[in-house]
């Protein structure tokens, strides 16, 4: 079956994380990606760490399927070579620092204006306009920007997100831009010039807690590994030293809980904890509660009452504890790349089709593709010719 975006072309000048984790998520389902590096270094990203037998755990991660293309963009040899891709490409995405892009005339509107069914995406920290536009950013530094740090980590500190978060959803919504630029040029024949930034996409992330602080006159406190507005929702120690997490979304599920995993349905009508905004106010004292109740329960067995009253709830794993979860492994979740270190383990993309395989090609080598990639625009200007 012919994959989504077979004979799609996308030229990506890109680094670190999200430019490439768009065009990784469009090679996924068929797009060719030819990524634009630095000869000889190439992507910083490639140095991140050794972990993946040498090579950065980061990169494999963001780069399996595409061709490398090693260019001096700032040569004239290699300005030509990149312009001459882009005559036939369906996308160009950059992310390259402020101001860069423009001034080698490969920002979105300049590209879209000279290959009019082209679609450019500018990926930048801040965007366009405004005291920031020329100000670098790096994900942890929007993290603080955007009032994430505020909102994250316990009630005596703040913490960043263990993920890079800005740049993951910077990625998507570029990819999400992508998709609806191709739409658009399906109907139109016409080419998209757009653009999307860390700060931006944290904006929409952060629109939550804007909306509560404002709405409230008070602001979102920390609350550690509970949820800041629901209870009771968070962790919670068992008899056996474990803890396990559960969440109650709304009354039907607390009268469950109450009744089926507590065995008391006088709780759930107490004035304390009769209503969420209740058990918020006295949410110490309902921990406590719980707490006591479950200290004579083992994990498991907390964990067994919780499901036969259809609350939601989970294990804290560790990273290798996910790594071999049941769930990945009985749903054949990975994939063995290769790479010039040698074969990987990598997961699938999230999206699961029906009778269709995702592309799941190696990582490549700082330039590997260069020779085969200009042999093939020298072929197709003699044909033309």
């Amino acid at each position: 079956m012919s994959l989504p975006l077979s004979g799609i072309t996308v030229v990506s000048l890109e680094q670190a994380i999200a430019a490439p984790l768009a065009s990784r998520h469009l090679a996924d389902w068929g797009a060719r990606i030819i990524k634009i590096e630095r000869p000889a270094k190439g992507d910083f990203c490639r140095d991140y760490d050794t972990v993946m037998n040498g090579m950065s755990s980061q990169f494999v991660w963001t780069n399996r399927s595409k061709e490398s293309v090693a260019l001096d963009i700032k040569s004239d040899e290699g300005a030509d070579a990149l312009f001459s891709l882009l005559e036939t490409a369906d996308v160009f995405l950059q992310n390259l620092a402020p101001g860069a892009a423009a001034k080698l005339g490969l920002d979105a509107k300049s590209l879209v204006a000279r290959f009019p069914r082209l679609i450019a995406c500018d990926i930048s920290g801040y965007g366009s306009g405004g005291p920031y536009s020329s100000k670098k950013a790096y994900d942890l530094l929007v993290q603080c920007e955007s009032g994430f740090l505020a909102i994250n980590g316990s009630e005596a500190e703040p913490a960043k997100c263990g993920l890079a978060i800005a740049d993951i959803a910077t990625g998507m919504y570029a990819l999400n831009g992508v998709l609806m630029a191709l739409y658009h040029r399906e109907r139109t024949g016409k080419g998209t010039a757009f653009e999307v930034s860390l700060f931006d996409s944290m904006t929409e992330w952060m629109s939550y807690p804007a909306y509560y602080v404002t709405g409230s006159g008070k602001p979102l406190k920390r609350n550690g590994m509970r949820h800041a507005t629901i209870a009771p929702y968070g962790p919670f120690r068992t008899g056996d030293g474990r803890s396990i997490f559960f969440g109650i979304q709304n009354e039907r599920e607390w009268l469950s809980f109450c009744d089926v995993v507590l065995g008391d349905g006088g709780i759930a009508v107490d004035a304390r904890f009769d209503t969420n905004p209740h058990r918020l106010v006295n949410r110490d004292a309902l921990e406590a509660l719980i707490e006591a109740r479950f200290s004579a329960w083992t994990s498991d067995d907390v964990l067994a009452r919780l499901d036969r009253a259809a609350i939601a709830n989970a294990r804290m794993n560790s990273v290798e504890e996910f790594v071999d979860h049941p769930q990945v492994h009985a749903r054949k979740r990975t994939r063995e790349i290769g790479s010039p270190t040698g074969p990987l383990t990598t997961f699938l993309p999230a999206i699961t089709i029906a009778g269709m395989e995702p592309v799941m090609k190696p990582v490549p080598a700082v330039g590997e593709h260069t020779q085969s990639v200009l042999d093939e625009l020298r072929a197709n200007k003699r044909s033309a010719a």
